[in-house]
């Protein structure tokens, strides 16, 4: 490999591992601010009173907010 392809390759992982980050970031702090703006405490509603259909609710708000995230990254 040429010193500039190497240097290409090492720029590319570096923004990989940038938008990863920039990613997960994202991701739990749109999580958190969903779970403070709902009322109740979601944790006590899935852990203690074991509730399915919230567990589902939130599945799915982690899959929306993780396609949103991807497609403004991308």
């Amino acid at each position: 490999m040429t010193p500039d392809a190497l240097r290409n390759l090492a720029g590319n992982v570096l923004a990989g591992i940038i938008f990863t980050i920039l990613g997960i970031v994202l991701f739990v702090s749109a999580f958190m601010l969903f779970d403070r703006l709902t009322p109740g405490t979601l944790w006590k509603e899935l852990i203690e009173d074991q509730n399915t259909a919230l567990g589902i609710l939130m599945g799915c708000v982690a899959i929306a907010l993780a396609i949103i995230i991807a497609a403004a990254i991308h």
